[in-house]
């Protein structure tokens, strides 16, 4: 036996972390990784920056999916783990302050009525609460939710998302779920009023799909129809809440109030797993009230008595936001970002369409791209390479390696790049962005020669 500690671990080189993820990861992942030449080790990080193993700097766009609002390790979240160094971390046999003090927090900022919580480790976890809950309190068991949505992994969750490329491999899934055209108050009518649904859970803008923005007055037509059929709304915030879309909470931009938030990602300033689903007084009193009923659905690392490093996180990350004015900051910053785009796409053959709100903005391209890797390796087709195939990926890799500026693709549209920077990002880095685009897509040919370069190089490294 053989093993390793930190220290050996952060003495690893690029080449023996390949081979590691390679032996006892996900071997797949690691080549495509390689392939893209997206392999490289960071080792610090600050900010809206962070740098590799060879000192050089890059600009994260991708901010772990939004999972970084105020920024690589803001000095006040740290301090607020610091702060609690030596208490004792999960203590389900007691009630302690932290996950008090969070929840109070939650409830404060909250829209509406929402003021009960019960935390949880990540997005996925607090969609699985949270359509139990409306289950539990409503009496009935049909789930809706949207084609193109994207609500987690777990079983539950992925029942109610909307790409079959996630489900097939898993079904049959969860019962008496529907799927209705996202931004269709129609389609969605024809389902609620047969007063069957438990939920409605929906995204208020779909990320992996692809960063679609709602039509105007479909969220609040849908509150409505929840509303009059006895249907549960439940907000899925993993991506748009924290700030991210110019608003604490998406749905305070759309001017509803849901039965049930979820939130996760940024939720943990970054820096530890933290998520949570928060609902009405009325709703939490019809599922979990009674004592036998007050541990159905619990978790170790979360429930009501949660996780002090993740609550302490939560409750600095939640300072910050309000104190920095990050929601105000994102609304600024994300129609300069926005407006710019759309200048560029007037004039770009390529670019097919900028859309987002807030920090939360998505460049589709055209369809040419796909199958590009193909077509410069002779042992590489459309089926092994998947989603990577599109211009999307093309793009991503052309920013990273040649502009250090790291993005990626959405999952349930991966002709979608996502521009999704910590909300501190500034004027002069959005216009780095920009700049980096325009001369990336000013002439679609020369574009896909510097594709065809930098990714045949990384393939040669990823057969080593």
């Amino acid at each position: 036996m053989s093993l390793m500690n930190v220290d050996d671990a952060l003495g690893l080189r690029r080449e023996q972390v390949r081979e590691k993820y390679k032996a006892y990861l996900s071997s797949p992942f690691a080549s495509i990784q390689v392939l893209l030449n997206f392999d490289r080790q960071y080792v610090k990080a600050k900010d809206t920056r962070v740098w590799d193993a060879e000192g050089k700097e890059y600009l994260d766009f991708v901010a772990g999916y939004g999972s970084v609002n105020v920024g690589h390790n803001h000095p006040r979240v740290l301090e607020a783990l610091k702060k609690i160094e030596n208490t004792p971390k999960i203590m389900p046999t007691a009630l302690q302050q932290l996950p008090a003090a969070l929840a109070h927090n939650l409830a404060e900022i909250a829209p509406g009525e929402l003021c009960r919580t019960f935390f949880c480790s990540s997005g996925t976890e607090a969609v699985e609460g949270a359509i139990k809950i409306a289950r539990a309190a409503t009496g009935r068991r049909q789930l809706v939710s949207t084609l193109g949505g994207f609500h987690g992994k777990s079983m539950g969750a992925l029942s109610v998302s909307g790409r079959d490329k996630y489900k097939t491999p898993f079904e049959p899934l969860v019962p008496e779920c529907v799927l209705v055209p996202y931004g269709d108050a129609s389609a969605l009518e024809d389902v609620l009023r047969e007063q069957k649904a438990a939920a409605f859970i929906v995204e208020l803008i779909q990320g992996e799909g692809g960063i679609i923005v709602p039509p105007a007055g479909y969220i609040k037509n849908a509150r409505e129809l929840c509303t009059r059929c006895g249907t549960l709304f439940i907000a899925d915030e993993v991506q748009t809440g924290m700030g991210r879309t110019g608003h604490m909470f998406a749905c305070e931009g759309e001017e509803i109030v849901p039965d049930i938030i979820c939130l996760a990602k940024s939720f943990g300033g970054g820096v530890i797993p933290a998520g949570a689903y928060l609902t009405t007084e009325d709703v939490f009193k019809k599922a979990y009230s009674a004592m036998d009923r007050a541990l159905l659905h619990t978790s170790t690392f979360g429930g009501y008595w949660g996780n002090a490093m993740a609550c302490a996180a939560a409750i600095a990350t939640i300072n910050v936001l309000v104190e920095e004015n990050l929601p105000q900051r994102a609304s600024e910053m994300g129609e300069y970002l926005l407006g710019q785009l759309r200048k560029l796409k007037e004039t770009s053959p390529v670019l097919k369409d900028v859309r987002g709100r807030g920090l939360l903005i998505g460049l589709e391209f055209e369809h040419s791209g796909q199958g590009f890797l193909s077509r410069f390796s002779s042992d590489m087709s459309v089926k092994t390479v998947g989603d990577f195939g599109h211009m999307a990926s093309l793009v991503a890799v052309d920013l990273a390696n040649r502009h250090r500026i790291l993005t990626v693709y959405t999952l349930n549209n991966p002709n979608v790049i996502r521009l999704e920077p910590p909300l501190t990002v500034t004027r002069e880095e959005c216009d780095r962005v920009i700049e980096a685009l325009a001369g990336l897509l000013k002439q679609k040919k020369g574009f896909l020669g510097a594709a065809t370069s930098t990714l045949t190089g990384a393939l040669r490294i990823g057969k080593k």
